[in-house]
This record gives structure tokens, C-alpha cells and sequence, in this order.
């Protein structure tokens, strides 16, 4: 019986772009201890694509796509959270016993704490038990001296996540391991092919005690402002004045072996720069969509989604986020491995910083 009185327990998923979450996230809720949680997914940029590859058999999913969960979107997570106990209170939907909040890669999960600890009437409902990092093992190390984000995720986790660890070195995951042990002394580290890793259990820790964490984590938790300043809340899309995201789309493809040419052709050619891309691939004659993604300079092998409503089957997206590549670039790329005739138009961003460069006008 759902009370209005019960305390539910929020879990946060968090980790930098392509760290595994949903992947992880998908091994998790197949175990029936999961079958009757909350799932809140957040994506960066306004075309969203990961609601659909979390698989469950609840309908307590929710995707916030208003870009990375800061400041900017902290309000609407709060709605989110009280909107949801709305409707399990009042029967239209069925009630919950958990919150699963998956960030996007570009989160600073510090405003999401916040939301759940600090807004009065949702910690008198809602409680954080604990905060999962991930942690891509190939490029983690590079990437939390890099990112503020990365960092951040992993100083605040109660438990710290290595994935990927089966595609390096033994001495790589070592000093992953011990990076993360200096970053966060007191999270429990985990390999992603550990038993524990595929259990619920995983997402319990207790409720989360800033006093355990790293003495800035607390600092970062009672002061108002987080830090946390890319400026980006005029634009989904973007992510400080170097990061953004977009979309390829296109109706279905003749062979996937087309858009895995087009993935690895984009990855060898521009590598550090592309953070993440991620899509729901439709192929002529296929009876259901594929799902392909890489990382950097890294393109994984594709696989097929197991559900996808009717507008999806037709339909490929590719979301794609970046650091200083042109998105004109990729788009060029991307309508040449389709045979698409490319036409002469203004780089979106060169537009934004000189609105009459489509004009022929240089801004001096």
C-alpha cells in the first residue's frame, strides 16, 4: 500500500558521456527488486534517444531533455519528482518503492543532491541513499583531469564503477583505480564484471552522508551557487562555448554497415573531439532497430533494440555531442556516406556569433 507518509529512496546514477549508464541501468531493471521503480533520465541536448534504450516493463519513466541537470534544470526535477508521488498517490500511476535518476555525462551531480536535500517538501518525501559513478576505464583518467564534471561525479559517488575495464591493461585499470581511490577515499570501487555490479543492491548504499565524502564535497553542498557556470541555459544544445550537441536524421538505411563505415570514418578522422555519439539506427527489411554508439576514437559493435514504438522503427537518429568540431563538418561527413548532395549552407555556430556571415557580411 502506497502511503503519502513513506520515505522513498533516490538513487543517482551518474558518469561521464558513454560511461556505460545505460547500459548498466538495463542489466539492473530486469531484476523483479527493480520492477516497481521510478526511472527519471536526463539527456543533454533537445533530441533525446536514451529513454528509449532503457529497457523496463514499468511505465514510471520520465525524460528530462532541458539539458544537463544543473541549476538550469534543477526546478524541473524537483516538478518532476513531486508530479510522480502526485500521480502514485492518486492512482494514475502505480506506485514506487525507488527513484532512479540517470544524469547526463555532462552533469554536475552536486545541484542534483541538492534538489532532493535541500528543497523542504521533497526531503520530506524523498531521500538520496546513494550515488553510483561510472567510469569508462579506456578514457577516465584523461577525461577527470580534463572535465570539472568527471571529477566532480566521482568525489561525490558512494560507490565508483570501472567499466570497460576488459578493453585495457591491467596496469590501466590500477591507476584508474588508484585515481579514484585519491579522489574519493572513502567510495567503495567496483569492477563493472564484479557480482555486484548486476545485483539492485548495488544502487542501495544508505543514506547519503556528505561527512563521508571529501571535505570540498560539503562545501560544494551548503553553498548556493555550485560553481557550475557554462552558461548554456539559453541553448539545450550547448554546453559552455565549447561543447554541444545535435542530431543526424534520416529515414531507414539500406545496410548498418553504412552508418558503422560513417561512425568509424567520424572517429578516425576527428577523435578527442568527439565526446560521445549515440543512435537508434531503422534498416530497410529489419523488423526492429539497431542501436549504435562510440566514444572518442572509439565505435562499439551495434546491437539490436529489442522494442521501439512505431514512430522510431522508420526513423534514424544519431545524437552526436562534441568539443570544437564544426557540426557542418559531421553533417557533410554524414550526407556523403548516404550519397546526399551537399548544399551550401552557414555553419549554425558561425551564425550565431555573426548572424550576417549568411549574407556575405565579416564581422571586423
Amino acid at each position: 500500500m502506497f502511503h503519502p507518509s513513506d520515505v522513498i529512496p533516490v538513487s543517482i546514477v551518474t558518469g561521464f558521456l558513454g560511461a556505460g549508464k545505460s547500459t548498466l541501468l538495463n542489466r539492473l531493471l530486469h531484476a523483479p527488486a527493480l520492477s516497481d521503480a521510478a526511472v527519471i533520465i536526463n539527456e543533454f541536448g533537445e533530441v533525446g534517444i536514451d529513454h528509449m534504450l532503457v529497457e523496463t516493463s514499468g511505465e514510471n519513466v520520465v525524460e528530462l531533455s532541458n539539458g544537463c541537470l544543473c541549476c538550469t534544470v534543477r526546478g524541473e526535477l524537483i516538478d518532476t519528482l513531486a508530479d510522480l508521488l502526485d500521480k502514485a498517490q492518486t492512482g494514475r500511476i502505480k506506485p514506487f518503492s525507488r527513484v532512479i535518476i540517470e544524469t547526463t555525462g555532462l552533469a554536475d551531480p552536486v545541484p542534483v543532491l541538492k534538489a532532493v536535500m535541500a528543497h523542504p517538501a521533497i526531503a520530506a518525501t524523498f531521500r538520496v541513499d546513494g550515488v553510483v559513478t561510472l567510469v569508462d576505464a579506456i578514457s577516465g583518467l584523461k577525461t577527470i583531469e580534463t572535465y570539472d564534471e568527471a571529477a566532480r561525479q566521482a568525489a561525490v559517488a558512494d560507490r565508483l564503477v570501472m567499466t570497460k575495464t576488459d578493453l585495457v591493461d591491467e596496469d590501466t585499470v590500477s591507476k584508474l583505480r588508484s585515481r579514484l581511490s585519491a579522489i574519493n577515499p572513502m567510495a567503495e570501487i567496483v569492477d563493472v564484471n564484479d557480482e555486484i555490479a548486476s545485483r539492485p543492491t548495488l544502487l542501495v548504499a544508505g543514506l547519503f552522508d556528505p561527512e563521508s565524502k571529501p571535505g570540498h564535497v560539503g562545501e560544494w553542498l551548503s553553498n548556493a551557487d555550485t560553481g557550475h557556470h557554462h552558461h548554456h541555459h539559453h541553448d539545450v544544445n550547448r554546453h559552455g562555448e565549447h561543447i554541444r550537441a545535435f542530431a543526424l536524421q534520416t529515414g531507414p538505411v539500406d545496410s548498418l554497415s553504412t552508418i558503422q563505415a560513417f561512425l568509424q570514418r567520424l572517429a578516425a578522422q576527428y577523435g578527442e573531439k568527439l565526446l560521445r555519439i549515440k543512435g537508434i539506427v531503422a534498416v530497410s527489411n529489419a523488423d526492429a532497430p539497431f542501436v549504435v554508439h562510440g566514444v572518442q576514437e572509439t565505435v562499439y559493435p551495434p546491437r539490436r533494440l529489442k522494442s521501439a514504438g512505431e514512430d522510431d522503427k522508420g526513423n534514424t537518429r544519431l545524437v552526436v555531442i562534441t568539443r570544437d568540431l564544426r557540426e557542418a563538418d559531421v553533417r557533410d561527413l554524414f550526407d556523403a556516406f548516404l550519397n546526399n548532395p551537399v548544399i551550401d549552407r552557414p555553419d549554425r555556430a558561425a551564425l550565431e556569433d555573426n548572424p550576417l556571415s549568411a549574407f556575405g557580411f565579416k564581422l571586423s
